[in-house]
């Protein structure tokens, strides 16, 4: 039992996220792998919330309908859980707290009353009272409570030694009642290595690359999920030469950003889906006046306000379509938590080399999710900065017309025009969201006008040509059966795979980050008996497209209930499909 499933529920107030995030960075620190779940409602205090932790000595990159530890401040909590607690799953509750004494626990399952609030109080306050309910969590999963001691540290040292050394205290106070009061043969025994594992959420490594990248200007507006981004580069991008501005609205967000980035510096904003709509007018000058801008999408459930903190994939179309006229653009999905981090570096040298607004879009599941990960994958000596066609006083003169006067849209072979930054002797220029000749400079000629828009939309076919789209390959390169996704369906389709060979299925799997421009699939899936796509949305957005490129109808997995896709649930929902016999 090295793959330890640990749960704590209750009110949002109650602490949740915070408790979580302590027992996550011990168990990292400790030298297991760490894969985190929340499950929050949409309001500040008040409803159903809880922190799932998988742990394991191997890579775990999905959570599974299993649930070894339960800590539960309240019955729902247990209601919630019931189908994923097993005969060794243990719950561990405060039994003296009123709205507690008569728990329900069911007959097979075995009921720790710890007195959470209680023995706070004895440590020093009762607002330890989840921390006691950690050091009760070790007992039973004998997981040395010393590892508690720095993710403690980390999270309470700014509040000074004392609030650190007593919540100290309270988990052993926790750990200590399970030894004395109770003695069960606990089935949990969790092994600790010496490797070291960075953890970090999807957020967190979109700013940790928006910095690695040379990002110097983020605007942006507070919106779940992607507030997060914000937070994490306020304090950091500082350091860097950097500026963080929380705008009024995500107008203003976007169009600051336009702003910087015309300026010359690397810029970028963040939001979900009722802020890219709001966005969707700026994004058509962006595209128009070809400056270079970064815009992170971060999606939820919708539409409309839709369920803020739940999970979805539904603005694919947006990003691929959004916007009046023909824009051309670059969408990159990145598909795991490592990979935002790195596809924060490309959509930066994507949107400068040629001259477009990128689309990054991640999702919820993903911005919200603690991995562990070797520091190795955040290499920041490996960063490589493609600034693009950047011209200097030396070469300005090749990219002037007979009146010396600079062309920043200059119709080129390859649609990429030369790029000066403000200051350039010689490369005064202009810009404007009206169609524009050479010089930037408005015009209705219809020769020009077509000679612009052929040459926007050439830069995406030069992208095809130069960059490598190509999607990544696991399982079976031979079998018949093809499985494709994008985003955050990565981690538990490939543990799905592990499920599907102990059943003796074999399945050729292809994630997806590179939405548009986007690799030619044609051949992979004219070459297969079965075709799956794998989303979280009910019309099966990408399948559409993937339907629209290759002639070929496929078969779809669709998620949309606000919760997403689980390892050991995609290997049955596959088999399914195949007309293979599910395990119960």
């Amino acid at each position: 039992m090295q793959d330890l499933n640990w749960a704590i529920g209750g009110e949002a107030g109650d602490g949740i996220d915070s408790t979580g995030k302590i027992f996550a960075q011990a168990l990292s620190r400790a030298g297991r792998h760490v894969f985190t779940s929340k499950d929050f409602a949409s309001r500040i205090r008040g409803g159903y919330t809880a922190y799932k932790i998988r742990s394991s000595t191997d890579q775990v990159e999905s959570v599974v309908d299993r649930l070894d530890i339960l800590v539960a401040l309240t019955q729902r909590t247990i209601d919630e859980n019931l189908d994923e607690l097993h005969e060794d799953s243990v719950i561990i509750y405060d039994g003296e707290r009123t709205e507690m004494e008569d728990v329900d626990i069911p007959g097979e399952m075995i009921g720790l009353s710890v007195p959470l609030k209680r023995l706070a109080e004895d440590a020093g306050g009762a607002i330890m009272q989840n921390t006691v309910a950690l050091g009760a969590a070790c007992e039973v999963a004998q997981f040395p409570i010393e590892n508690l001691d720095s993710a403690l540290d980390k999270k309470f040292g700014a509040k000074g030694e004392a609030i650190v050394e007593n919540n100290k205290e309270a988990a052993r106070l926790g750990e200590e009642y399970v030894q004395e009061e109770y003695d069960y043969d606990f089935a949990y025994d969790i092994e600790t290595t010496d490797n070291d594992y960075v953890l970090l959420n999807g957020d967190e490594a979109i700013g940790m690359g928006a910095i690695a990248a040379g990002c110097r200007f983020y605007s942006g507006y507070p919106i779940t999920p992607a507030t997060n981004v914000m937070e994490y580069l306020m304090g950091r991008i500082q350091h860097f030469g950097g500026t963080v501005v929380q705008a009024e609205d995500e107008l203003s967000a976007i169009n600051m950003a336009l702003g910087a980035a015309r300026a010359g510096a690397r810029s970028m904003t963040a939001t979900s889906g009722p802020g890219i709509d709001l966005m969707t007018e700026t994004f058509g000058l962006v595209a128009q006046s070809e400056t270079p801008l970064v815009i992170v999408d971060v999606m939820r459930s919708g539409p409309s306000t839709g369920m803020p903190t739940k999970q979805e994939q539904g603005d694919l179309n947006m990003t691929l379509y959004g916007g009046h006229g023909e824009i051309p653009r670059f969408v990159v999905a990145p598909t795991t938590v490592s990979e935002c981090f790195q596809k924060t570096v490309e959509a930066f040298n994507f949107a400068e080399k040629y001259q477009t607004p990128v689309f990054l879009l991640a999702d919820l599941a993903m911005a919200v999710t603690e991995q562990t990960f070797s520091p190795e994958e955040f290499d920041m000596d490996a960063v490589e900065i493609d600034r693009g066609k950047i011209v200097d006083e030396n070469d300005i003169e090749a990219w002037t017309d007979e009146q010396g006067r600079f062309q920043p849209h200059f119709p080129t072979a390859d649609g990429i025009s030369p790029r000066a930054f403000p200051g350039t002797t010689g490369g005064a220029h202009m810009s404007t969201g009206l169609e524009h000749n050479s010089l930037g400079r408005r015009t209705e000629d219809t020769e020009t006008r077509v000679e612009q828009v052929d040459k926007r939309n050439r830069k995406v076919e030069t992208a095809e040509e130069e960059e490598d789209l190509s999607p990544r390959e696991f399982g079976d390169s031979d079998s018949d059966t093809l499985v494709i996704s994008w985003g955050s369906n990565e981690g538990p389709m490939r543990e799905a795979l592990d499920f599907l060979e102990d059943d003796d299925v074999s399945v050729r799997f292809l994630s997806v980050p590179y939405i548009f421009p986007r690799p030619d699939l044609t051949e992979d899936v004219e070459a297969a008996d079965e075709v799956i796509v794998v989303e979280c949305n009910e019309t099966g957005q990408f399948a559409n497209v993937l339907e629209h490129d290759t002639l070929t109808r496929v078969e779809r997995i669709n998620k949309y209930n606000g919760i997403r896709f689980k390892a050991d649930e995609l290997a049955e929902e596959i088999k399914a499909k195949l007309g293979e016999e599910v395990t119960a």
